[in-house]
């Protein structure tokens, strides 16, 4: 294996000579830099495996240059030193991508041990990528802001286990094609994956789709059925909206998945089975714990490797890339390949707000292909398939029928924290000053807008 390359970032000699003479004594390369700039300088001349990065640094903040790092190779390792760490900074740090946060003075063992784990985590996450590169899914997970990247790492880590998952996401983030990457890159990837609407399945059925019944079992049950977890034993199962699964059906799924045997309905027979589930829900799962909707025994049985899939409009960087995509897969879908989508069509679509996501993305792409009668898209043509209006504030146009002030007023207020955290690095605290407005307060209106700290 290659020696790892690393650049250390840092304006005191003293620690610069220290850790260089440290890395070399492992055999690893590293090169020195006093300040940002001359850091910048050799990422030009050759790329880097790790960084050991300063925070206080002369010509600039060491945690946003780790930002700009980890939006140009979200791969790289990047350690943070600093001599004034706090609890905030370390968090700071971390939300941004560094892979660990060490105090000052640094402690050489310490270093290496943090330096040594975090490339073996890099190595593992690229080698789980692969795979998913192999299997095309990875690949369906489409988009280069830094929220797919960490995605896709998750992912990636997540499909090497045989925990459970669970998938929080709004509706139409492509909770269904994470479930498939994650069965496809992982070891369970030769058995079946089965899925189940539970919001779909009325609640007198539930049980037997789950796991099976005999014949006789009740009224119409006139042969054996084998159910969805009979099925995917030594595969997985993917539970989609379990949020909407009935509490007496509840209990019975924690106990399969506590003890891995079930009982089909109307026999006494044990069945055991060995199944990996990926639960999902655009529901808040804690939420509704609270509430006493959803056990929370069941909660924390799924909740073992939770994956957050972004809506689109924290990822607006990305819609240009997926409108593309799918206007292409319409154009073959539908047998039209010499339409196209003027640039004015594509920034009013990049515009709009996509409340249903990457899912209604989609379904515009294809409807504009369907509808459109010449094969020249203008902007005006778009807005007629049910984009104008209310979705764009820049346009002024605020109004849309059949919506009430409050859901139309949410919706503006929704896109000037959107804009404003853009604006502001995505720092609560910044954008509260910006706003002119208490950091509480915009944590409690953020939430309530379905908004995450990003």
């Amino acid at each position: 294996m290659t020696a790892p390359r690393v650049l250390i970032v840092d304006d005191e000699t003293k620690i610069l000579s220290s850790l260089k003479m440290a890395l070399s004594l492992e055999e690893i390369q590293a090169d020195v830099a006093g300040d940002l700039e001359a850091a910048r300088l050799h990422f030009e001349k050759e790329p880097y495996d790790a960084v050991l990065l300063d925070v206080s640094l002369p010509d600039g903040n060491g945690v946003d240059f780790l930002g700009d790092l980890k939006k140009s190779d979200p791969s790289l390792v990047v350690i943070m030193m600093s001599g004034q760490a706090t609890v905030e900074l370390a968090v700071e740090a971390t939300r941004r991508g560094a892979a660990d946060f060490l105090e000052k003075p640094v402690s050489t063992e310490r270093m290496l041990l943090a330096l040594r784990n975090a490339l073996k985590l890099r190595d593992v996450e690229r080698e789980a990528g692969a795979l998913l590169e192999e299997s095309g899914q990875l690949r369906q997970l489409r988009g280069e802001s830094p929220k797919m990247h960490e995605l896709r790492s998750l992912v990636a880590r997540a499909a090497r286990s045989n925990a459970h998952v669970l998938l929080h996401g709004e509706r139409g983030t492509g909770k269904e094609l994470v479930a498939r990457a994650i069965h496809e890159a992982s070891p369970r990837s030769h058995k079946n994956l089965e899925k189940i609407n539970c919001a779909a399945v009325p609640e007198n059925l539930i049980e037997s789709e789950l796991f099976g019944h005999e014949p006789g079992a009740f009224t119409g049950a006139t042969k054996r059925r084998i159910g969805r977890f009979e099925r995917a034993d030594g595969g997985t199962l993917f539970l989609d909206e379990v949020g909407d699964m009935p509490t007496s059906m509840q209990v019975k799924l924690l106990r399969v998945l506590q003890e891995q045997e079930l009982e089909r309905v109307g026999s006494s027979e044990t069945i055991v089975v060995d199944v990996r589930v990926v639960a999902a829900s655009n529901k808040d799962l804690q939420n509704e714990c609270a509430e006493g909707r959803f056990r929370a025994d069941l909660y924390d049985r799924l909740n073992v490797v939770p994956l957050f899939l972004p809506p689109l409009r924290e990822r607006t960087g990305d819609i240009e890339t997926l409108a593309h995509h799918f206007f292409d897969w319409a154009k073959r879908r539908n047998d039209r390949p010499a339409i196209e989508l003027s640039k004015e069509a594509l920034d009013r679509i990049v515009a709009h707000n996509f409340p249903g996501n990457v899912r209604e993305l989609r379904n515009l792409m294809e409807r504009i292909v369907i509808l459109c009668p010449s094969d020249k898209v203008e902007k005006l043509f778009v807005e007629s398939c049910g984009i104008s209006g209310a979705a764009d504030v820049k346009g002024g146009e605020l109004y849309r029928e059949g919506h009430s002030f409050k859901e139309l007023s949410d919706e503006a207020e929704r896109m000037i924290l959107e804009q404003a955290l853009r604006a502001n690095d995505g720092q609560m605290a910044k954008t509260a000053r910006a706003l002119g407005l208490e950091r509480s307060h915009l944590y409690k209106k953020a939430k309530s807008l379905g908004l995450r700290d990003t």
